[in-house]
């Protein structure tokens, strides 16, 4: 196929990717993996990979413009994802993958049907967290004048994206299709700030693999294809940040859910 194909790819990628805040690889992977069968999955996933970084920048940059992104939380989350996914690098091993991801398939098929369900998430207004050592207050003020007051617990936020890092390396899943739910529903995030923050988290974890694809020399020689889909990418993350602005909650949620049917059927799958 030719590789010039993955422009258009990029930008629906990109753009759904965005909107909540996973990046886009759960997209991308199978279709690579549809269309390279006799590829190794290696050089597939590092092409991914990229996409996902591009996606997170262009889609980080869009969504500071709207000043929706919540920066203390991004980079403390960064910092546990991080060695989330060394520690899940290294204990992927250990585990019954094939077990393992058939169950965790499920999990995430079924925290998508309990979100098409209750069909809501918490957007501006009063914030959810309890009281405690760990806990921050504070507003996210958008640059309309959209407020959002936060309230959650850091030492559960830092646990929660450490699992989230983990879970991803070991499952080879994009980890913002985990951290949105996690962040909506257990450190009760406005789904618009949970989705801009996991985008700007997205670039860290991304490139931390990126770095080791490249020390392992398992990244795509097939550069027309990865710079194709990086520029489509990039495109479709500002649409996507758009789409996000005039989108609400609801419909925010139910894309999100329809990403976790898709992430959860490729593993049950297999």
């Amino acid at each position: 196929m030719n590789g010039l194909w993955f422009l258009p790819i990029g930008i629906l990628t990109g753009a759904y990717g965005t909107v909540i805040g996973a990046g886009g690889g759960l997209i991308l992977m199978p279709v690579l993996l549809l269309l390279y069968p006799q590829e190794a999955p290696a050089l597939l996933t590092s092409t991914s990979l990229c996409a996902v970084f591009a996606n997170s920048v262009s889609g980080s940059i869009a969504y500071a413009r709207m000043r929706r992104a919540d920066y203390r939380a991004g980079l403390l989350f960064a910092a546990a994802t991080i060695p989330g996914a060394f520690l899940g690098s290294y204990m992927a091993d250990f585990f019954p993958r094939a077990a393992f991801q058939k169950v965790f398939g499920g999990f995430l098929a079924l925290m998508a049907i309990y979100l098409l369900v209750r069909g809501k998430a918490r957007e501006a207004g009063k914030a959810g967290g309890t009281g405690g050592p760990f806990t921050l207050h504070y507003d996210v003020t958008e640059s309309d004048g959209t407020v959002h007051p936060l309230s959650y617990n850091a030492m559960v936020g830092f646990l929660v994206s450490l699992l989230t890092g983990f879970i991803a390396s070991v499952l080879g899943i994009g980890g913002g299709i985990i951290h949105v739910p996690l962040m909506t529903y257990v450190l009760s995030f406005p789904i618009a700030v949970a989705t801009a923050t996991s985008t700007f988290i997205l670039m860290f974890t991304s490139l931390s693999s990126i770095v080791t694809h490249i020390l392992r020399g398992t990244i795509s020689p097939d550069w027309v294809r990865t710079v194709s889909v990086v520029v489509g990418v990039v495109l479709g993350a500002q649409v996507g940040a758009r789409l996000a602005k005039r989108l609400k909650g609801s419909w925010v949620v139910k894309a999100l859910a329809c990403g976790l049917l898709i992430a959860g059927g490729r593993l049950l799958i297999g």
